[in-house]
């Protein structure tokens, strides 16, 4: 079968995303489980220990309180309660942790630090899976045991207002709701007045025993402004007088009731420096945890200080406060300080419930559980617990008593805390199978790109795809035989749930002939190289070519990347491998330019050139024989040298342009710090963006958009540059309403509204030009002849594409914008053309600065680093699909427009019949290689410290990155296919 290396390398890519899927279904596990499920309804209680002594207490302690109401603040950080921000902002709730009747404690949540999870943690006490940070967008009902409903099996009465997450979770088990959507980030006031108002009517009446709020406004903030807003001062204001009508009505309800009440103050996760989280930096994991009750005595004088505790402890804190039943999943701890008052028999009743809550889920997730030091330490606890009832029972007040109480005590305290360290340790068991399944076929696809790179490169771009032959083969059928055999073996013996045997036999299948088919494709194209490879020599891609420096560049560069992904240091700091490679690349142009012109270099192109004015001023037309490749350079003649092409000015430009490049490069590198080690350092983004530079920010913005429309508009229609002009008009009076710049006549940003009319008035030019563009496109496919039209149109798609960046991009990064249009010009001017690259150097330039520059946006591969506001620009609802596409389209900005721009440049420089099928080849080539690996890595440091805070949300930037490449390779061979219609 022959393919073209576009379409053959499209496909690749299309199987290599089937594959990294299955691969991540396996990598992302489930979290440890226990195998009571909660459809066998509850256990009766551990009765308390004995030595031969009966015991009467063979039920569950009686509640604590009797109501409990759980104020959760998103994006809380410890220091905006416990620091200088809490002092000044929350007065009440300071008091309340330095004098009040309060435990206070600093809560660590584990990554990833997303609400869904958090939540989770909050109340079934359990570590989340990795992989909860996808469903987040979209939450399924909480199956596993949780507080919630254990409360709701109780017969209590649950109210909650907030993160409408929380009805997705636990369904029907509300008797009163009232959901706000936590991802439009835009809103920070109604969200949480729709929490607020119904706090009256509510803390009147008594016909309930659970009260849930979840405010979202303090998340949205630092999303939109960062955790350094003045809207960050007044939210928490909101909220310390949000605590303060609780705490005082609770309390003025107490003496009409028999137990206190139990108000906890939680933040799901906290806020890093540039206002999102996901990740594990020490803003993002460290939340304040306050418990207040009458119940808590405190003495005058008694200064407490924060301790720090885990988010899990605080599902069997409120399980035992609550007299229910520990969630059968939880890996947390009681917190003592809560149950310190109460007699030293209950203190021990509550001690010994919950490990032996633990004890039970250690039993059911490691095999070895005997030899575990948390088993052994509860065994000896629950022993020396006996021989205190009974010494109880028989005196029940005494120094000898007390004393072994009080080691009893320690002794419980200790195990809780080894069983509970042993449980976290024990986070997921790996789903191998899916794993194997996935890595063999991105193993296989990467195999047979590498080993079609000869056929793919030639001129005529074409590939001979032998399925015919491995279709009807016997090694085709034997495999798909052994395939079955072992994959009936391995689902009929797996202990554990495995993703790909729930997998239907059809899809099953049709995985396993995929893969059959691969590998008799490399056996078969394998079986040509080793046998006829003598023939294939006739037409190589480049007849006389000799590796120059820039290829070997090119090669140690991306062979170097993929080795770096190894290390967790190099996985975290990415953008710093970027940073060199770029910086080298321009220093070896640079190297080429003065040999070109000043060495006199004899090296010259196999086609002829010729400058003529066109559309950019300088267009190049390449004459020669019929087998001339675009930008192909090799020996020959029939063309002058460079340096006798361009004169003057354009000449010295050459010269200057590595250098210029070099120079904005290292200015961008000064805007935004990123990775972890340097990401708190002050940049010249932090200085920007804080309140007392908004007129310096406005002017660099103002700058920035003109430099855009400059660049951008020397392609465009008429038609399409009064869009592009009026639309970064509207971005710029966006940017002004939302309060993030000023106009010259505005004095003070008191005047802030959320910009959705501005925002849309560009939306309506984004899709205009995109119009368009599609418009000529389709037109240059009816009148094959005018070859401008075509040019034209995939530059307007360009332009609609730079329009929506600059829309979405944050002000003080539009600077990154103006800098990747300016290089992009400068390289296409005066290194592309005159230097005479071909495609295949071409793209890897394009993929490099891509890359490069999604690091100069501020992104890392943090998940933290995200912004999701761009998600909400323009809508006043939380809509998903266009929310999603938004916030992907911010985030891979940089490398789209690099894409965008190769298939214009490509297109529009030559009517070669081969340029954008060899881009096409080695786009998805040079985006495979680092993906391949890096799953192979992965699987080797699956037990690594660092695995779920720094190697698995590479994974998902990888995959994603594979992703938005089978989307830019379908683009390639769709504009190759219009070449072909054309031709």
């Amino acid at each position: 079968m022959r393919l073209g290396a576009g379409t053959f390398a499209a496909c690749c890519v299309a199987i290599e995303v089937l594959g990294i899927a299955v691969f991540l279904r396996g990598f992302f596990p489930a979290p440890v489980r226990s195998s009571a499920g909660t459809e066998h309804g509850a256990e009766p209680p551990a009765p308390e220990p004995s030595a031969g002594a009966s015991s009467n207490w063979t039920t569950l302690p009686p509640p604590l309180f009797g109501k409990v109401v759980i104020v959760l603040i998103d994006a809380l950080r410890d220091d905006f309660v416990f620091g200088s921000k809490g002092v000044k902002f929350m007065p009440y709730t300071t008091y309340l942790v330095e004098k009040g009747a309060s435990h206070s404690f600093v809560a660590e949540a584990k990554p990833p630090t997303v609400t869904m999870p958090r939540i989770k943690a909050l109340m079934t006490g359990s570590l989340p899976g990795f992989v909860d940070v996808l469903r987040n967008l979209n939450s399924p009902a909480l199956l596993e045991d949780s507080v919630i409903r254990q409360a709701k099996a109780a017969g209590k009465r649950i109210i909650f207002y907030g993160d409408e997450t929380w009805v997705k979770l636990f369904p029907k088990h509300f008797v009163e709701y009232d959901g706000t959507t936590s991802f439009f980030v835009s809103d920070y006031t109604e969200v949480d007045n729709n929490v607020t108002r119904h706090l009256d009517k509510v803390l009147k009446r008594g016909d309930w025993d659970m009260l849930i709020l979840h405010y979202l406004g303090l998340d949205h903030i630092g999303h939109v402004s960062g955790p350094s807003s003045p809207l960050i001062g007044r939210k928490l204001s909101e909220m310390d007088s949000v605590l303060m009508k609780i705490h005082t009505s609770l309390l003025s309800k107490e003496r009409e009731v028999a137990l206190p009440s139990l108000l906890v103050l939680c933040g799901d996760h906290g806020m890093s420096e540039t206002g999102s989280h996901g990740a594990s930096s020490m803003e993002e994991v460290n939340t304040p945890l306050i418990l207040i009750s009458s119940a808590f005595e405190r003495k005058p004088g008694d200064v407490r200080h924060p301790t720090r505790v885990q988010q899990t402890d605080v599902a069997a804190t409120l399980a035992i406060a609550l007299g229910l039943p520990i969630p059968k999943d939880s890996v947390g701890s009681l917190l003592f300080p809560v149950v310190e008052g109460k007699p030293m028999r209950e203190q021990l009743r509550f001690l010994h419930l919950n490990t032996v809550q633990l004890s039970k889920l250690l039993q059911e997730n490691v095999p070895s559980y005997e030899k575990d030091p948390g088993f052994e330490q509860f065994k000896m606890s629950e022993r020396l617990h006996g021989n205190w009832i009974r010494l109880y029972l028989e005196e029940k007040q005494s120094e000898v008593l007390l004393n072994l109480g009080s080691k009893v005590l320690r002794q419980y305290l200790d195990a809780l805390k080894t069983l509970s360290l042993s449980l976290s340790t024990q986070v997921a068991q790996y789903d191998m199978y899916s794993m194997m399944v996935g890595t063999v076929v991105v193993l296989e696809v990467l195999t047979l790109l590498l080993l079609s790179v000869p056929q793919a490169l030639h001129r005529k771009a074409e590939l001979e795809v032998p399925l015919s032959s491995p279709g009807f083969s016997l090694l085709f059928y034997l495999v798909i035989l052994v395939l079955s055999a072992v994959h009936v073996i391995v689902c009929t013996s797996a202990e554990s749930s495995c993703y790909f045997c729930g997998l239907s036999w059809l899809a099953a299948g049709g995985v396993m002939v995929l893969a059959s088919a691969l590998l008799c494709v490399i056996v078969s194209v394998l079986t040509n190289v080793l046998v006829g490879g003598k023939p294939r020599r006739k037409n190589p891609v480049h007849p006389s070519s000799r590796w120059s420096e820039l290829d070997l560049l090119i090669l140690l560069g991306t062979v170097g990347h993929v080795l770096s992904l190894g290390a967790s240091s190099f996985v975290e700091e990415e953008h710093q491998t970027w940073y060199f490679l770029v910086n080298t690349l321009c220093l070896a142009l640079s190297q080429e330019t003065y040999r070109n012109y000043f060495l006199g270099d004899d090296s010259e192109p196999q086609c002829g050139l010729h400058v003529e004015q066109g559309l950019d001023g300088v267009a190049t037309a390449w004459q020669g024989g019929p087998g001339c490749d675009v930008l192909e350079r090799g020996k020959g003649h029939g063309s002058p040298p460079p340096s006798e092409v361009l004169h003057g000015s354009e000449k010295w430009m050459v010269l200057a342009s590595p250098w210029l490049i070099l120079a904005c490069c290292r200015l961008l590198r000064s805007l935004n710090q990123t990775g972890v080690q340097w990401a708190h350092r002050p940049d010249l983004g932090h200085w920007l963006t804080s309140s007392d530079h908004k007129a310096e920010l406005s002017v660099l913005a103002a700058v920035s958009l003109l430099v855009v429309f400059v660049l951008v508009q020397r392609g465009c229609s008429p038609v399409s540059k009064a869009a592009l002009a009026l639309g970064l008009l509207g971005v710029y009076c966006y940017r002004a309403a939302i309060g993030s710049v000023r106009f010259p006549w505005q004095q003070d940003s008191k005047d802030i509204s959320k910009g959705i009319t501005e925002a849309r008035f560009v939306y309506v030019f984004v899709l205009g030009i995109l119009f368009t563009g599609t418009k000529d496109l389709l037109k240059a496919q009816v009148v094959p002849a005018d070859f401008r039209i075509k040019t034209v149109g995939l530059w307007e798609i360009h332009s609609g594409l730079v329009l929506l960046a600059a829309l979405l991009f944050r002000p003080h990064n539009l600077p990154v914008l103006a800098f990747s249009l300016l290089i992009q010009t400068l390289m296409t001017k005066f290194i592309w053309r005159p230097l005479r690259h071909d495609a295949a150097e071409v793209t890897v330039m394009h993929y490099w600065f891509g890359q490069a520059f999604f690091y100069f946006q501020g992104n890392s591969n943090n998940i933290a680093t995200v912004d999701i506001s761009a998600g909400f620009v323009g809508l006043d609802t939380y809509v998903e699909i266009p929310a999603v596409f938004l916030t992907a389209f911010g985030t891979y900005a940089g490398p789209l427009l690099w894409a965008s721009h190769l298939v214009h440049f490509l297109s529009s420089e030559t009517h070669s019949s081969s340029a954008l099928s060899h881009a096409c080849f080695c786009y998805a080539m040079i985006c495979s290689i680092p993906v391949s690996t890096y799953i192979v890595l992965v699987t080797s440091l699956r037990y690594h410290l660092f695995i779920w805070s720094v190697f698995s949300p590479k994974l998902l930037y990888e995959g994603m990155h594979l992703l938005i490449t089978a989307a830019v390779c379908v683009f390639f061979t769709a504009m190759d296919q219009t070449r072909l219609t054309q031709s």
